[in-house]
């Protein structure tokens, strides 16, 4: 980016001719907030509490990472940054400049604040994508103060932003906005712009163009923009239906209401297509589920209890996979977060099955609430005081390690409940180990 004749330049380095021209950007720039108190969304770091509101009160913000889902408000916070503290702002994407331009903006940054005594915020777009000597030229300019620099990526800046640079910029994580911020971003847009004001134009369908933009505030304006070029010209009425998005997007919605029955039916179906062993139809019914606009975390949830209740101790590694899907979720956001859903998904489907830990669980609490107390054995208490083990508590335990194979015959029970086999593990995958074990330690128990 060039700079210019900095006298005849506005805040973001724009002259008087490109200040003409923006009739003709596309509305997700026309109508792109200029304060903090105009955004939408993010409210753990632009609400009252928030840090960057705090930093913005305080004159002055650190270099910062942003890292979040496309559409998500990186640019936009950066921006606000910068006109309200009206420092010069500098844009670069790192899909098309190399060092030769971060150069050139760094030398237009010294000649900014010797000539007019203002800082220079640098937005780097898509961050991750400057390679280690790129991104080594931005390290003396935030260490001497020549630039603040915020960088925005939809990666985790820990495997791709170089520890050097990292370790001299705060990283703020912003989440896909939710469907209420997405239709205020659009009210907001229809009330504002005047290319929308002057068509009247009415979005007729609101929850099929929130869930086609899942969480994606460009996304939705992009739909509004498209739909609109659909219209014939001289239309009396800039009414935006489904119809008209579908034709514009080439895209259907299913029929999927997360809040009606197709909601609970999908997730049954999809549950069961796991428990069935196919992983074929389990991604089909997930996939509804995504394209429905489905929360990815209730997804993953249901995985998590899935790996418990219909997997258990047949391969007791799906638990830990199902919470690895479960956290990746949470860390990388859709739509990448898409293929760890299917990851766990399709192990889950293909493991072994077995339902007896939760079976047991069942038994076991009927069996607790029909023996009413229940009295710990004076054997199994705890004596960590004299007192204790004066009035018999451990006394007469047999400690399992000090026995042949670890283990001794001992009543765990409690006096009101007869011993029996409540967790009874299968045949299938690693349960048939258990049984055997079981079987051998506890003779008679789990006997047919």
């Amino acid at each position: 980016m060039m700079a210019g004749d900095l006298s005849q330049q506005d805040l973001f380095g724009r002259s008087g001719a490109d200040k003409g021209a923006r009739g003709f950007q596309p509305l997700a720039e026309r109508v792109r907030p200029m304060h903090i108190d105009e955004l939408f969304g993010q409210e753990h770091l632009a609400g009252p509490d928030g840090p960057v509101r705090r930093y913005l009160a305080q004159g002055r913000v650190p270099s910062m990472i942003f890292w979040g889902p496309p559409g998500s408000g990186k640019t936009t916070l950066a921006e606000v940054c910068a006109r309200s503290l009206n420092y010069r702002f500098e844009q670069l994407s790192a899909t098309d400049a190399g060092v030769k331009d971060v150069r050139r903006v760094l030398e237009t940054a010294e000649k900014t604040r010797r000539i007019e005594g203002r800082q220079t915020l640098l937005f780097i777009d898509e961050i991750h994508r400057f390679n280690k000597a790129q991104q080594d030229t931005l390290l003396h300019a935030i260490e001497q103060g020549l630039i603040v620099l915020i960088g925005a990526t939809t990666e985790n800046p820990s495997f791709e932003v170089n520890r050097a640079l990292l370790s001299r910029m705060q990283v703020y994580i912003l989440q896909p906005l939710g469907n209420e911020d997405v239709r205020r971003v659009v009210e907001r847009a229809i009330g504002s712009d005047e290319t929308l004001s002057a068509a009247g134009v009415e979005v007729a369908d609101m929850e099929f163009l929130l869930q086609y933009a899942g969480g994606d505030a460009r996304k939705a304006l992009n739909a509004i923009e498209a739909a609109l070029s659909l219209l014939p010209r001289g239309a009396v009425s800039a009414r935006l239906d489904r119809r008209l998005f579908e034709q514009a997007l080439q895209h259907r919605a299913p029929e999927y209401d997360k809040g009606g029955e197709a909601h609970y039916d999908t997730v049954s179906a999809f549950i069961k297509s796991l428990r069935g062993s196919d992983p074929d139809a389990a991604l089909i019914w997930m996939s509804k589920m995504i394209e429905g606009g489905e929360e990815p975390k209730f997804i993953a949830r249901r995985m998590v209890i899935f790996a418990s209740e219909d997997v258990g101790n047949a391969d007791p590694y799906a638990i830990t996979l199902a919470m690895s899907v479960f956290h990746a979720v949470e860390v990388i956001g859709m739509p990448e977060a898409r293929i760890n859903l299917a990851q766990g998904a399709t192990y889950l489907a293909c493991c072994p099955k077995s339902n007896a830990s939760y079976a047991a669980l069942g038994e076991a609490l009927a069996a607790v609430k029909a023996a009413g107390q229940l009295v710990v054995p004076l054997y199994l208490r705890n004596a960590p005081t004299d007192f204790m083990k004066q009035i018999g508590y451990g006394d007469g335990y047999r400690y399992p390690h000090s026995y042949p194979g670890h283990f001794v015959q001992e009543r765990y029970f409690p006096a009101e409940i007869d011993p029996k086999a409540y967790y009874r593990p299968g045949a299938e995958g690693r349960e048939k180990y258990l049984k055997e074990r079981l079987e051998a330690l506890w003779k008679g128990r789990y006997e047919e």
